[in-house]
């Protein structure tokens, strides 16, 4: 694979992004850390997966401001789920990986989730991006006081101008994860201050604003549970307001037998019924047997049964380093014939 889908030459890899993620421990000679695994879920090795709990009852959207704009440049569209992918795969190129998963499945990813450090250029095009497909920038943050004293302004207003040039709407996914403890731009590191996020954030979209990069859908993206515990760590601590959010994104990972509505009701209850939502990074890791392929159906019928989520972003890759799970979708013939059942109904047709 080359790194030149995700990343600007220079900069951060989504390796790195993760790598680094205050773990304290760094690989020798390459400054990468171990991966999160253990910040991404409290939940004890050995929980076993709960059953499918009933879908919230809560009407979807019932307190947005203007429904007919949910999503904001790229719009919610009911019924309808956008299936796409971060996607790296061992000894492929990206167009090489992108044209593989089109022989798979039939067709091509609807968002294509690519990865950039904080002092990178921001992307105006994805080589082998197909065609018709939505380009999401997760775009990684720093400390809070270098965005809130202006020191960063001149880069955040190139970000934008950059962006300006794509030739589609973009989602941009700023400072995700920003409740755990690995990042940063997690409260944890910065001072137990929420606030601070939700100002930041703000920061950035008057600035892109002013700047015109109006083809911007911004993406607000918690983990799935906040990994201090503490009383000021909540998720809904970080959110910005609906001025701000256009969807509400969460990250869940299947590393210890959570099922998808352990992974991802809470935040579905806390935003369903004002924003759009999108599993901006959910994965599966294989338990044995069939447990990789029955989860991706566990999760086709959980998106089926949550009218507000209009988007999901497989963690598509084995080329992660430090961790030996495959997050890719085809690890068994069972996980991929899930996978392209999951691909082929008209859910995940948006």
């Amino acid at each position: 694979m080359t790194a030149g889908h995700h990343r600007a030459p220079g900069g951060l890899s989504r390796r790195g992004v993760l790598g680094m993620a205050g773990l304290g421990v760094a690989a020798a000679g390459g400054g990468f850390g171990i991966w999160k695994a253990a910040g991404r879920t409290e939940t004890p090795v050995g929980v076993a997966a709960t059953p499918s709990a009933p879908a919230p009852t809560a009407a979807p959207f019932a307190e947005a401001a203007d429904p007919d704009k949910l999503g904001g440049t790229v719009p919610f569209t009911a019924g309808k789920a956008k299936l796409g992918s971060y996607l790296a795969l061992d000894k492929m190129t990206y167009p090489e990986a992108v044209e593989y998963r089109r022989e798979q499945l039939g067709r091509d990813q609807a968002i294509t989730h690519v990865f950039y450090a904080w002092p990178d250029r921001l992307p105006t095009s994805i080589e082998g991006m197909p065609a018709k497909s939505t380009p999401m920038v997760s775009w990684r943050g720093t400390k809070y006081a270098k965005i809130l004293d202006g020191s960063s302004d001149d880069l955040i207003v190139a970000a934008a101008r950059r962006i300006k040039r794509f030739d589609r709407p973009v989602l941009l996914r700023w400072g995700w994860e920003m409740n755990g403890r690995w990042y940063e731009w997690g409260g944890a590191q910065n001072g137990k201050n929420p606030a601070g996020y939700i100002k930041s954030f703000r920061h950035l979209r008057k600035i892109f604003d002013a700047e015109g990069a109006d083809q911007v859908s911004w993406v607000w993206s918690p983990n799935w549970n906040s990994s201090t515990k503490q009383s000021w760590d909540t998720i809904d601590a970080y959110y910005p307001g609906d001025k701000y959010v256009d969807w509400v994104g969460v990250s869940g990972y299947n590393l210890h037998n959570e099922s998808p509505d352990v992974l991802f009701d809470p935040i579905y209850r806390l935003f369903s019924a004002r924003k759009p939502l999108m599993l901006t990074e959910v994965g599966s890791k294989d338990h044995g047997g069939s447990t990789k392929a029955d989860w991706i159906t566990k999760l086709s019928g959980y998106v089926a049964e949550r009218p507000a989520i209009g988007g999901v972003v497989w963690f598509d890759t084995d080329t992660h380093p430090a961790y030996p799970e495959h997050w890719r979708f085809d690890t068994t013939a069972a996980s991929t014939a899930a996978y392209q059942a999951m691909a082929r109904t008209a859910r995940f047709s948006g």
